[in-house]
């Protein structure tokens, strides 16, 4: 089956055009720079034409499945309308995180870790894009080590990220962590400094990066969560990391990309204009060119739109485009076949535009078949023309 888009605004890694590009089969067979329109073409009408998201780390799972702390809703019916939302945002590869820990708040429990984990590893071939698994796992527990060769068993498992429970070490400060929850427990702030002072020193006997690194490190890429420090950078480089994961301060994206470390800040953080902790701004780092990648973290839409801001801000669209795609492939080992515009090359591809400030996604392929479009009425082919018209004499 051979399909051709037309008069598209097409990006590559390098330039962007008005052009004509035809599919056959999964992938891209010729992209040219035309402004002739095609007949029996799918016309764009100038529309952005750029490679489909690759969202190297979503939480978007726990939202479908848990909305509401008493609502609870089946792993199937969650996954269906996670994968449906992932497609209308242009996202064509999801990582879903998943947090081997064990958190009772946050519902969170190695088992429970392990079952979803499984649940979205039969699903993922299932779904409209392309599903994968990103783990978290909490090096400052034991437990972690029992659940290490379960997960080697998960075929979709492709990213595993440190992600340190120490509290007060990272990602929030103590002071805060304390207040907060000493808040929710109902007690007062002297009470729960006491008890987390105890939680911080048997925590910090305990050290599995070493296990985790010998039990993935010749499979697939191991990242560190939440560096705040020099040391925590040097920490994750020293057990194995190639990605330092939403660092919260310029020092530690400094120190990782001296390490010659991968960097991925959030897609909503650089939408905002900052971090919603008061952390490092996305902006600023990206400043220093400290950033190679964005990830969605707990918004879909900001991808696409994060790259709309970005060219607004004068980026260019292929250095944008290159965040959300080609960076995400070259560090997951899979830009042979994903992550650009190019001969050869799966077509996993988004059609959008940007007239309000924001991408607003009119159809989306993988492997070279529509999967999301907004509207039928915005497929401009003969064959639908066709079918429209009929629909308009049958109202008649």
């Amino acid at each position: 089956m051979v399909q051709t888009i037309t008069n598209a605004r097409i990006v590559t890694p390098t330039e962007d055009f008005i052009g004509t590009l035809q599919i056959e089969d999964e992938c891209i067979t010729d992209i040219s720079k035309t402004s002739k329109i095609y007949n029996d073409a799918i016309n764009l009408n100038q529309q952005w034409l750029t490679p489909g998201c690759i969202d190297i780390h979503s939480d978007y799972i726990e939202k479908e499945l848990h909305p509401r702390p008493s609502a609870n809703f089946p792993m199937p019916f969650a996954f269906h309308f996670m994968d449906q939302r992932a497609a209308a945002c242009g996202i064509t590869t999801l990582f879903s995180a998943i947090s081997f820990s064990s958190n009772e708040h946050a519902r969170r429990s190695y088992e429970g870790a392990l079952s979803l984990s499984k649940s979205l590893d039969e699903l993922s071939e299932s779904g409209s894009i392309r599903h994968y698994i990103h783990s978290r796992l909490d090096p400052n527990s034991e437990q972690v080590v029992d659940y290490l060769d379960a997960m080697k068993e998960i075929k979709s498992l492709k990213i595993v990220v440190v992600n340190e429970s120490i509290p007060g070490q990272r990602q929030f400060r103590l002071e805060e962590v304390i207040e907060k929850r000493a808040k929710i427990l109902g007690i007062t702030v002297d009470e729960y400094r006491e008890k987390v002072t105890k939680e911080i020193e048997e925590k910090s006997k305990i050290d599995k990066r070493k296990e985790i690194q010998e039990a993935f490190e010749e499979s697939i890429p191991l990242g560190s969560h939440d560096d705040t420090t020099v040391k925590h950078v040097e920490e994750g480089k020293l057990y194995g990391s190639s990605l330092s994961e939403m660092p919260t301060t310029i020092e530690a994206a400094r120190k990782a990309k001296e390490l010659d470390m991968w960097v991925c800040m959030g897609a909503p953080n650089y939408y905002r204009g900052g971090s919603h902790c008061g952390n490092l701004s996305c902006a600023d780092a990206m400043k220093e060119d400290l950033v190679d990648m964005l990830c969605s973290d707990y918004h879909f839409p900001t991808m696409l739109s994060a790259v709309i801001r970005m060219i607004n801000d004068g980026i260019s669209p292929s250095k944008a485009i290159n965040y959300v795609s080609l960076n995400p492939a070259k560090f997951l080992k899979m830009d042979q076949d994903l992550g650009s515009i190019d001969l050869g090359k799966k077509a996993d591809l988004v059609a959008f535009n940007s007239d309000k400030g924001f991408a607003q996604v009119s159809h989306m392929w993988v492997n070279g078949r529509l999967k999301f479009t907004s509207s039928t009425d915005s497929i401009n082919t003969s064959n639908n023309i066709t079918i429209k018209k009929q629909k308009e004499e049958v109202q008649i």
